[in-house]
C-alpha cells in the first residue's frame, strides 16, 4: 500500500511539533519505533526505517553466500570479519629450468627431499607446470591424433571408394551414402548436423517473412523490390534484375526518384560489375573488378637472380681470405651413425627448453637467417624419444609419472614485478588461495614476505658447498612462544605450522586401542578445544570423526567463509549458461598467525663444515719458495 501523503507533513520537519492532526493535513508526531532517538509523522515511518541506523537489515553479501542480519549501523564492522568477503591471493613468483652446470646439487637433493622446505615447494610447482604443459602444442609430430577431432563428414565419392559400391538416384544424379558410410557418423556429427540445421531453419524463417513482406508492399501498389530482387522471371528481358539489359532505362520510367535512388544504393556494385553503370573512376567504362587477371608473387626463393646484378665494391669482402662455401642441407646422417645409435632426448629438458627457447638460449632452436638479400638459411630440429608417439591429450606430468623423480626447476624463488614481460620468460606461478579478508594479511605477511622470501639464505641456510652437491641444510628461525616448525603438507600442498609433540605422547596414541579418544566427549567440550584452533586445524579435524565434524561445523559462520558454487546448464535449444545452485562452507588453509620469529638454537654452520664429505682440505708438505728470500740470497753473494 502506498503511504499516505499529507500536506502540512511534507513541509514539517520540527521534532515537537504542536499542530493539531486532521485527516487529509497532517498526523501526529511518533518516536522511531527501533529506539534510534528520531521523532518524525506519522506517515513518515516507512521512509525513515530506509535510513534508520537501528533497522535491521541483511548483509550487503547476501547475495554472495552471507546469512547473517544486523542493524544497519553494524553493516561496515561486519564487512571485515563477512564470510562471503572472499579474497584470493594473487601473489606471483617465477622459477628458472635447471642450468646444466648445476645438476649435482638437484640430483642429490631430489633424492632427499625429505625436510627441505624449498626443495618441497619446488616440486609442486614443477609438478603445477608438468600438467599444464600439453604435448601436442609443442611437438604435433610425435603426438597421436584424436579420433574425434577428424572430420567425420564423409563425401559421396568418398564414400562410394570406402564401402565399394553405392545406390545412385538416376533422376537426381546424386549418389547416395552406403549402410557403412553411414554407420562412419557418430554422435558429435548428429549434434553438429542439429546446430546447422536450426541454422537454417532461421534462415528459412527470414526468406518467409521477407516474401510476405514483398507479397503486401505488392498490393499496396508497389512496382519494384529496394532488395534488387527481380519483379517478374529472371529469364524475361522486362525484368528488373541488374544483370538483365536496360534495366536502368526500365526503372527510370516505372519507378520515382526515390525508388530509383535506393535501387542504385542496394545494387549499384552489381550494376557496375554487369557493365550497367560507369565506376566513379577517371579510368574507362568497361573498368570493372572482373577483368582484373592475377599476378603471380614472387617470394625470395622463387626470384631468380638477374644477370646484371653485382654486388657493391663495399660488401665485398677480401679476396684473399674468401672462403668456398656451398649450399647444400646438412642432416644428421653426415655424421655417419645410424639412426638407431644416436641418443635418446630426455622429454622433460626438450619440452622447457622448447618452452623457453627464445629466453633461455637467447634464440630460436630452428630458427632461419637470412645470408643476403637472395638466400636463407632454413633450421630444423627434430626430437627423438622413447616415450614417443604420444596419446593426444597427453600432458608432460603423464609423460614422466613412471620414471624417477627429480627436480627439474630451481629452488630459489624470483619475484615479479609489473614490468616483467611474461610472454617470452620464467615460468609464472601464482598463489591462488582463497581466504577471508580479515585472513589475508597475516597469510600475506607470514607466508609470502616471511617463509618464501627468506628461503634464499636466510629463513632456510643451505652450506656453502651446496653447488658441489651438499644437501645439508638448516631451518633459523621458528615461531616465537609455543615451540613449533615451519612444515610443508604434502597432502594439502599447502604451509603449515606443527607444534613440537613429545615422542612419549606419540607413542601412547598409537599403542591405544582407540586412537581418537577426543571424539567421545561431548559437543560442548569438543566446542571449547577447537575455539582455540585455527582454520586449517579445524578443516583436518572436520575429517577425523562425525562427531569432529559437527563440532567444527558449528563454528563455520563465525570462523569460516562461504563462496557459491557455479555449474554450467546446458539448455536443449544448444545454448548454455552459468548457475550458482549452491553456497559452500570451508575454512581457509591460514595457520596460526605469527607475530613474531626467534633464532633457532640449530649450531653453527661451521660445525657442519668439519664433516662435510664435500669439503677437502689441500694439505701442503713440501717447502714453497719465497719471492723476498730469493732477492736476500741474491745480496748476500753480491
Amino acid at each position: 500500500m502506498p503511504a499516505v501523503r499529507h500536506e502540512h507533513c511534507e513541509r514539517c520537519y520540527a521534532v515537537h511539533c504542536q499542530a493539531p492532526p486532521r485527516v487529509s493535513v497532517g498526523c501526529a508526531v511518533v518516536r522511531c519505533p527501533n529506539g534510534c532517538g528520531a521523532f518524525l509523522h506519522a506517515c513518515k515511518e516507512d521512509e525513515h526505517r530506509l535510513l534508520c541506523p537501528n533497522e535491521t537489515v541483511t548483509c550487503l553479501n547476501a547475495d554472495y553466500g552471507c546469512p547473517l542480519s544486523m542493524p544497519r549501523h553494524r553493516r561496515a564492522p561486519h564487512l571485515e570479519a563477512c564470510p562471503a568477503s572472499v579474497v584470493g591471493c594473487s601473489q606471483e613468483w617465477n622459477r628458472w629450468p635447471v642450468p646444466d652446470n648445476d645438476l649435482t646439487f638437484y640430483r642429490n637433493v631430489s633424492q632427499q627431499s625429505e625436510g627441505h622446505l624449498d626443495v618441497a615447494l619446488a616440486l609442486r610447482d614443477q609438478e603445477l607446470l608438468f600438467k599444464s604443459i600439453k604435448m601436442k602444442s609443442i611437438f604435433p609430430e610425435l603426438t597421436l591424433t584424436d579420433p574425434r577431432e577428424l572430420d567425420v563428414g564423409v563425401a559421396s565419392g568418398d564414400s562410394c571408394l570406402a564401402s565399394g559400391g553405392c545406390t545412385q538416384n538416376d533422376s537426381m544424379g546424386v549418389g547416395e551414402p552406403s549402410d557403412v558410410a553411414r554407420d562412419v557418423l557418430d554422435v558429435e556429427s548428429l549434434q553438429n548436423y542439429s546446430s546447422w540445421d536450426r541454422i537454417f531453419k532461421k534462415e528459412m524463417n527470414g526468406c518467409e517473412q521477407t516474401s510476405k513482406n514483398v507479397a503486401k508492399k505488392t498490393e499496396r501498389g508497389m512496382k519494384i523490390d529496394p532488395t534488387g530482387e527481380s519483379s517478374s522471371c529472371g529469364n524475361g528481358v522486362s525484368g528488373l534484375a541488374p544483370w538483365q539489359e536496360g534495366v536502368l532505362e526500365r526503372l527510370g520510367k516505372e519507378a520515382n526518384i526515390s525508388e530509383y535512388n535506393m535501387y542504385l544504393v542496394h545494387n549499384g556494385a552489381m550494376l557496375i560489375n554487369f557493365g550497367q553503370l560507369a565506376a566513379c573512376t577517371p579510368r574507362e567504362r568497361d573498368f570493372v573488378y572482373g577483368s582484373l587477371e592475377p599476378i603471380e608473387v614472387k617470394s625470395v626463393r622463387s626470384f631468380n637472380i638477374p644477370s646484371s646484378y653485382r654486388a657493391k665494391r663495399c660488401h665485398l669482402k677480401d679476396p684473399s681470405r674468401r672462403i668456398d662455401v656451398a649450399h647444400q642441407s646438412v642432416d644428421t646422417v653426415d655424421l655417419g651413425v645410424s639412426a638407431q645409435d644416436l641418443p635418446k632426448c630426455d622429454e622433460v629438458g626438450a619440452a622447457l627448453l622448447c618452452c623457453l627457447e627464445k629466453e633461455f638460449k637467447g634464440h630460436l632452436i630452428s630458427e632461419s637467417t637470412g645470408t643476403d638479400g637472395l638466400y636463407v638459411n632454413v633450421g630444423t630440429q627434430t626430437y627423438d624419444f622413447d616415450s614417443a608417439p604420444f596419446p593426444a591429450e597427453a600432458s608432460l606430468a603423464d609423460v614422466v609419472a613412471d620414471k624417477p623423480q627429480f627436480l627439474h626447476v630451481c629452488a630459489e624463488v624470483e619475484s615479479v614485478t609489473r614490468r616483467h614481460n611474461k610472454t617470452s620468460s620464467a615460468f609464472s606461478y601464482r598463489c591462488g588461495l582463497f581466504f577471508r579478508r580479515d585472513e589475508y594479511p597475516s597469510h600475506f605477511r607470514n607466508v609470502h614476505s616471511d617463509i618464501q622470501a627468506g628461503l634464499c639464505g636466510w629463513f632456510l641456510r643451505r652450506c656453502p658447498l651446496a653447488y658441489l652437491g651438499c644437501t645439508f641444510t638448516q631451518t633459523r628461525f621458528h615461531p616465537d612462544g609455543q615451540p613449533a616448525e615451519v612444515k610443508y603438507h604434502n597432502g594439502v600442498d599447502k604451509l603449515v605450522i606443527r607444534p613440537d609433540v613429545p615422542w612419549e605422547l606419540l607413542e601412547d596414541v598409537k599403542a591405544s586401542r582407540h586412537p581418537d579418544p577426543l571424539s567421545r566427549l561431548p559437543l560442548e567440550i569438543l566446542q571449547h578445544v577447537a575455539g582455540y584452533l585455527d582454520t586449517f586445524t579445524l578443516s583436518q579435524l572436520s575429517q577425523v570423526s562425525r562427531a569432529m565434524r559437527e563440532a567444527c561445523a558449528t563454528m563455520l559462520q563465525a570462523r569460516g567463509m562461504v563462496s557459491l558454487k557455479w555449474e554450467k546448464k546446458t539448455y536443449s535449444h544448444g545454448g548454455s549458461c552459468w548457475k550458482s545452485r549452491k553456497k559452500v562452507w570451508e575454512f581457509s588453509s591460514l595457520f596460526c598467525p605469527v607475530e613474531r620469529w626467534r633464532f633457532s638454537d640449530a649450531p653453527p654452520m661451521a660445525d657442519h663444515l668439519r664433516t662435510c664429505p664435500f669439503y677437502q682440505r689441500a694439505q701442503r708438505t713440501e717447502p714453497v719458495a719465497l719471492r723476498g728470500l730469493q732477492e736476500v740470497s741474491r745480496e748476500a753473494r753480491q
